[in-house]
This record gives structure tokens, C-alpha cells and sequence, in this order.
């Protein structure tokens, strides 16, 4: 196993689950000019790797004029059979896959990292509605114009009503749906919608400042060392430092957000629900519940481990994704022996 080149990063910066992900070795390219300087700052090694590797499309879509140059992580090469595309959190990006992603290519899958619109590092200079249905429309446009096969759609937390909602709407354009500690029940932004702008700005100002992101990061993960929530929560608040990132939060807020409860019982993909055992954000029960309101789901849940399993246990999520995509594969039965 070849070892992962860190120099002089320290163990407090690896995820608590490292598995496979230390054959892998940090590229020396720069990052793209796009991207907040603070980017320089972070000291995780897989997040600096993914970071390099984020790129900005053109996407067209039909409630602008403007094109949106959209950021992802592309796969290094297309295969034949169907991607697995990864979403991301509520005001997150695609720097959420720091961990997995890696581990699915190396396991031989095409893999695209998306992020939503509204949130992470896409070039929202000329602001666009970021509502429900632009959401929807700037991922199908973008899965339109780049993968055009049915794909594997994963979501996690508040990712998992995005790709519900996409599922819904759009069934052809999914195969399979992957729910990660899903946040699907909260009736959209609840009274935020209804706060003045000015207000809105205020609680915008506050999502992004250090302390409150240092706790959602405390709260989200099972057993890390404050070095590394410190660091993670870097790599988390990292989008919330471009220009106008206030404007298409404080937009997403008034419009109302996701309520996809009543959609649940109409997704018809196969579904696979992973959830942490000690997530503290999402009770388990609620997994219990959206396991009973898919029509086609099956649920595992992954011991000491918080709401974001893909960064605390990469290991474990990819084994069930793998699993759950070719089950009877040899290709995945050898990759999953060596896990």
C-alpha cells in the first residue's frame, strides 16, 4: 500500500477512519484562483487535494440569461456504466467528499462532486434566484449538459431533500438514491422566511462566524480533537467568505426552503439510508420513519459515528455504496475485501 505523502500535517488532521485513503498523495498544483485565499490556511490534506481539483462549468439554465459558471469535481475519466454524483449539505460544498470521494475512484467508479446552487464556490456575481426550483433546474441543467446518464444521486442532511426533491421531479435522469443521516422533515426555513431583510442579513452574518460554525462542527462529529474541529470547520465555512455569499443565502431563506415530506412516499428509485449511530443533529428515529415512507429502502447505520459519516467513517460509507451499487460485482467483491 503506497503511504500517503503528509510531511510535517499531524494526526489530529486526519479523519478518525483514514482506512484506504493513505495510499493517496497530495498533489502539488496550486488551487484554483477562484477560491477564497483562506484556502491556503487549511491544514487537512484531503481537503487541500479535492480543493485543487475543483473546476468551474458552464451551465445554462432557464430563469437566467446568464450562464453560471458552476463548480465541481470532475471525474479524472468517464466509464460506461452510471456515475455516482454527490450533493452536498445545507450550506456546504463539495469539499464534504474530501474523504469518500477519493476512495469511490480508486475503486474504479466515475464520481462527480456537485455543488448546490446558492452554496459552495460557483461564481454567483450576477445572483440568480437560489430558491427550490432554481436549485432543481441548475442540477438537472447541469446533469444535462455533462453526465446524461441515470446516476447514482447521494445526499446527505439537507443533500438528502435535495435529492429527493431532483428524484421527484426528475426520475430519469436517477437511478438510485443514497440518503446520508437525511434531513427531510423540517418544514423548510420555518420562520425565516418571514423575517425583513435586513434582518435576514443579520442571522446570515451569524451562520458564517466562527463560533457558530465551531459548534455545528462540535456537534455533527462523535470524538475529534478540537485541532480538528477547528481545521474542519475551516474547510466548512470556507464558501462563506466569497462576496456574495450573503445575498444567495439570505434569498434561499425567505423563499421558504425544502419541504419534501409529502414526496417521500412518491420517490420509485431503490433507496439506501446510512445513518450514524450517535448522530446528534437527526435522532435515529426519523431514519426508522423514512425507512417505513420509501416505497424501495433498505437502512444501515454506522456504529460511533456522527451526522456526517462520509467525513468521520469514509471507509464504511463507501463499503455501503459500492455494496449497494453491484452487489453481485466481482470488481466490488475485490474492493471490498480489501476494506
Amino acid at each position: 500500500m503506497q503511504v500517503f505523502a503528509l510531511g510535517s500535517v499531524s494526526a489530529s488532521a486526519m479523519p478518525p477512519s483514514c482506512g484506504m485513503l493513505r495510499r493517496f498523495r497530495v498533489v502539488a498544483d496550486g488551487f484554483p484562483s477562484f477560491l477564497p485565499k483562506e484556502v491556503e490556511k487549511i491544514k487537512d490534506p484531503f481537503a487541500r487535494n479535492l480543493a485543487k481539483r475543483i473546476q468551474r462549468l458552464p451551465v445554462p439554465v432557464k430563469f437566467s440569461e446568464n450562464l453560471i459558471m458552476s463548480t465541481c469535481v470532475k471525474p479524472l475519466k468517464q466509464n460506461k456504466e452510471n456515475p455516482v454524483v454527490f450533493l452536498h449539505g445545507f450550506d456546504s460544498s463539495c469539499l464534504e467528499w474530501r474523504y469518500t470521494y477519493p476512495l469511490l475512484e480508486e475503486a474504479g467508479f466515475e464520481a462527480w462532486a456537485v455543488d448546490i446552487l446558492g452554496w459552495g464556490f460557483s461564481d454567483l456575481e450576477k445572483l440568480p434566484p437560489c430558491d427550490v426550483a432554481s436549485k432543481r433546474n441548475h442540477l438537472y441543467q447541469f446533469w444535462n449538459s455533462y453526465i446524461r446518464r441515470p446516476m447514482i444521486l447521494v445526499g446527505p442532511s439537507l443533500g438528502s431533500a435535495v435529492a429527493i426533491d431532483f428524484a421527484v421531479n426528475y426520475p430519469e435522469a436517477v437511478e438510485k438514491l443514497v440518503l446520508v443521516d437525511a434531513s427531510v422533515y423540517a418544514e423548510g426555513t420555518g420562520n425565516l422566511a418571514t423575517l425583513p431583510r435586513a434582518a435576514a442579513y443579520a442571522g446570515a452574518y451569524l451562520l458564517k462566524s466562527l463560533p457558530i460554525r465551531l459548534y455545528a462542527t462540535y456537534l455533527a462529529f462523535s470524538d475529534i480533537s478540537f485541532n480538528t474541529i477547528l481545521d474542519w470547520t475551516n474547510v466548512g465555512r470556507l464558501h462563506c467568505l466569497l462576496p456574495w455569499w450573503e445575498d444567495a443565502t439570505v434569498d434561499f431563506m425567505i423563499s421558504g426552503g425544502y419541504n419534501v415530506a409529502s414526496q417521500i412516499g412518491k420517490v420509485k428509485q431503490k433507496t439506501l439510508i446510512i445513518w450514524g449511530e450517535n448522530d446528534r443533529i437527526i435522532s435515529n428515529e426519523l431514519a426508522v420513519r423514512l425507512h417505513c415512507e420509501l416505497p424501495d429502502a433498505i437502512i444501515r447505520q454506522i456504529s460511533n459515528c456522527g451526522h456526517l459519516p462520509h467525513v468521520e467513517k469514509p471507509d464504511s460509507v463507501v463499503k455501503l455504496i459500492v455494496e449497494f451499487i453491484q452487489r453481485d460485482s466481482s470488481k466490488v467483491n475485490q474492493f471490498v475485501s480489501q476494506m
